[in-house]
């Protein structure tokens, strides 16, 4: 009687092997989707800040009218979150101005403690309407 020596895994090693693969993608895959939320809405407060910036420097050439009739372009920000956030720069008048970046589709879903962003003249930023540690960890 001669005994071959096969080489190879049994069944219960292999089902092991994806076992532990399901468990960790079941705890990457919750994590991943997180950081793209978060990742988004950085694009998206970063994109209102650059809105800002065109406001203030339009405020400081042009004194007398202040922040009325500025013109604020359409920049590739714009672009890039286009499909998550819709950025409404408000009616600015002579002394202030209200930009805010709503959330839209699967963003505003999945990016239930931040929502709608916002920024005043003042540089007060807003998350989901509150001011404070909210909006800063948001920003």
């Amino acid at each position: 009687m001669t005994m071959s020596n096969q080489k190879g895994f049994t069944l219960i090693e292999l089902m092991i092997v994806v076992a532990i693969i399901g468990i960790l993608a079941g705890i990457a895959y919750p994590s991943y989707v997180e950081h793209v939320v978060k990742t988004r809405r950085v694009a998206a407060a970063g994109c209102l800040l650059e809105k800002v910036q065109f406001l203030e420097r339009h405020y400081t050439s042009y004194p007398m009218k202040g922040y009325e009739d500025a013109q604020v372009p359409t920049t590739a920000c714009d672009d890039e979150i286009a499909e998550y956030y819709t950025i409404d720069p408000g009616k600015p008048d002579a002394t202030t101005f209200s930009l805010t970046a709503t959330p839209k589709g699967s963003q505003a879903t999945k990016d239930t403690k931040c929502g709608t962003l916002g920024i005043n003249q003042a540089g007060e930023r807003t998350a989901n309407g509150v001011t404070g540690t909210v909006a800063a960890q948001c920003f």
